[in-house]
Order: C-alpha cells, then structure tokens, then sequence
C-alpha cells in the first residue's frame, strides 16, 4: 500500500481526521492524498487544529449529523462551507425505547447497529447520491463528517472507496481504523447499560457488511446500487477515477 504520507493527522480536538489516500484500485493507482477526508465532528478544533486544517486548503465539509448534532459542534472554521445533509435519528434514540421497555442487552444493541446500516440504504440513499454529484463535480479537497466519523461517514467512505474500485478488504480496514483512532473521553450516554455503550462505541465488520448486504438485497449487487441508486454510470465513473487516482 503507499503511505508516502501520514493517514492520521493526530488532531487534538478531532481524533477521527484521516485522510483516504493512498488506498490502491484494481482499475489502476491509488487514491490520490490530500483530497478526501474523514473526520469526527470539527466542532472542538484547537487552535493547533485550525492552522493544521487550513493548511490542507479544505473548502467542504458534508455533515451527515442530524439538526440537534450540529448545534452541538458547530465547525470552527468559517472558511469551510458546510454541506448540510442529516441522516437521522441516530441509533441512540431506538435503544432508549428499547431500555425503556427492558429489552436492552449488548446484542439487541448490535442489531439495532446493523439495522441502522440497512436504513442507511434503503432511506438515505440521496444523502449520499448529494455527496457523489459534488465529487464529480467539485474537486477541492473535502472532509466528510458525522459527530464520531464512524457510521455514517464509515458508508459513505467505503462507497467512495468502492467506487474507485479500492479491493473490499482494504475498504473494512479502513472502516474499522476508527477502533484504533477514535477517542470517546467525554461521550457518554448514563442512561444506556455500560455493556451496550461499549457495544455501539465502536465499528464491527458485520455493521459494515449489513450496508453492502441491503445494497445487494435491493438493487441485486453492489454495482447495480452505484449505478442506480447513486447515479453513478459508466461516464461519471470515469471522471470520478480521473479526478481521485493518481498512478
């Protein structure tokens, strides 16, 4: 894999920030640095933070937190445009009722996860067909965001990387360098048992895969759902791979 660069940007205030480069396509190079970013919420950036930001010409955030999450952190850098583009509830909600009821263990909470990542498909799908059509068309560097940058932005980074044909097993090594990146000091959630706060804390592959198996339920295979459902055809395909692989 090429690594010329650090993936990791070890921001303070945003310990989720990587970049997606330099991941290798079976259609030919690698993903090309300093373009596509993900990140945990940017609304906690030091002042260190900020200069590291704006030293990477960023001009784009897409925010996939719902209305409440984004008045909790608002991004702190006013030269970012802030592409607004909610996909809620969160899985926070639904495991409250579950509670409620006394229905909750560790492995309803896993379900709810994956049931989360099937919604994300079947109803959220234009959120993310919003993000493609700005990549074909926009190709300043962008960071791609949610409050902790592991569920919905772990989507829409794998279908990105999906996209540019990045093989599927390096697709789910990047979804889960959240477990290894992601600081949760100061998240918390009282009134969830501690053992379903650990279990929703962190990615699993079968979240991941859950997402791939609906696109493969609803559209027939994986292709089909790019094609159809994110419209991306043969022509946007090609331009998506010139502007994000570099040999």
């Amino acid at each position: 894999m090429s690594d010329p660069q650090p993936r990791h940007l070890g921001l303070h205030g945003a310990s989720n920030f990587r970049d997606l480069g330099g991941y290798p396509s079976r259609a030919g190079g690698h993903v090309r640095w300093r373009q596509l970013f993900r990140s945990n919420h940017l609304g906690q950036l030091t002042e260190t933070d900020i200069a590291a930001v704006r030293g990477l010409g960023i001009r784009t955030a897409f925010d996939f937190r719902g209305r409440d999450e984004r008045l909790a952190g608002v991004c702190a850098l006013d030269e970012i445009s802030v592409r607004s583009v909610p996909i809620e509830p969160s899985v926070v909600p639904a495991l409250r009722a579950r509670a409620a009821a006394g229905q909750l263990t560790a492995e309803a909470a896993l379900d709810l996860m994956r049931e989360s990542y099937r919604n994300y498909i079947r109803s959220y799908t234009p959120r993310f067909r919003a993000l493609f059509d700005h990549l074909i068309q926009d190709d300043a560097p962008l960071v791609i965001h949610c409050t902790a940058g592991k569920d919905r932005t772990g989507v829409a980074c794998a279908l990105i990387l999906k996209a540019l044909d990045v093989p599927h097993e390096i697709i789910l090594q990047d979804y889960l360098l959240t477990n290894e990146l992601y600081r949760r000091e100061g998240v918390a959630h009282p009134d969830l048992p501690l053992e379903v706060f650990q279990a929703i804390g962190t990615v699993q592959a079968s979240f991941l895969e859950a997402a791939f198996d609906t696109m493969r339920d609803d559209f027939g295979d994986i292709d089909t759902y790019l094609g159809d459902g994110l419209g991306l055809d043969d022509p946007a395909r090609a331009a998506l791979r010139e502007r994000y692989l570099t040999a």
